[in-house]
């Protein structure tokens, strides 16, 4: 089987200069897409635009910005000729105790998460309908299903998100457009960081993973959203796959 199995589409994923949405973007191009990569890193981003070529292109932006959004989607259009798929992979929150957590703590998990996520949706929905075969992945979290302890702001927003997606996978299936979530578990910069600050909280979430490990961004996780992103998951929406070793088993 041919591994360019994205050939000819053009997506737009966010927070994906690094982490796991940069190995995203990276599978992505190698498989043969074209990428629009809204992300703040600009340092990152630039690198990695460099790195990819003509295949990407970078933009600078806060994703709860609805006019970065707009951006995006113009972009996508302007360079590529379309957009296929959206990648909503960017969030941004602080871990604290629920009755510790502020207004800001609240507002920066839903402006980056949630807001981020619906803003990025509407702005490509008029694109993505011209395609008749479109997709968007968003992103959710096991911290939410398991109600991760001094998550809570960050687990409110990937579990709204996850009743947005089945939503609009009902609402959007008359337009061909997929719309499927994500959970990942991976060893990311953010995730080390995580584990020096809580290392016992970071021991016991690896120990219950039946596979032993946090997954690696390029080779565990980006895959998945390959496939989601491919015609080969042609008949899946308004599903929550689990990309984090057995730790979630939805039923």
């Amino acid at each position: 089987m041919s591994s360019r199995t994205l050939d000819g589409k053009s997506a737009i994923v966010t927070g994906g200069a690094s982490g796991i949405g940069g190995a995203i973007t990276k599978l992505f191009v190698a498989r043969g897409a074209r990428v629009v990569v809204v992300d703040l890193q600009e340092e990152a981003g630039e690198a990695l635009a460099r790195e990819l070529g003509d295949a990407v292109v970078f933009q600078r932006g806060d994703v709860s910005d609805r006019n970065v959004a707009d951006t995006a989607v113009a972009s996508a259009v302007e360079r590529f000729g379309s957009l296929d798929v959206l990648v909503n992979n960017a969030s941004v929150s602080r871990q604290k105790p629920f009755e510790e957590q502020t207004d800001d703590d609240w507002n920066l998990a839903m402006d980056t998460g949630l807001y981020a996520t619906r803003n990025f949706m509407l702005a490509a929905l008029p694109e993505l309908k011209k395609t008749g075969n479109a997709c968007v992945i968003n992103f959710g979290s096991g911290a939410g299903l398991n109600g991760q302890p001094n998550q809570a702001s960050y687990a409110a927003t990937k579990e709204a998100i996850r009743g947005l997606s089945r939503v609009a996978a009902n609402e959007w299936a008359e337009f061909n457009i997929r719309v499927n979530v994500v959970c990942p578990m991976a060893l990311t910069a953010g995730v080390v960081q995580w584990a020096q600050a809580r290392p016992e909280q970071y021991a016991q979430s690896a120990a219950a993973v039946p596979l032993g490990r946090f997954g690696d961004p390029d080779r565990d996780v980006a895959p998945i959203v390959a496939f989601l992103a491919s015609d080969d998951a042609r008949y899946m929406t308004g599903q929550t796959v689990m990309a984090d070793g057995g730790a979630v088993k939805l039923r």
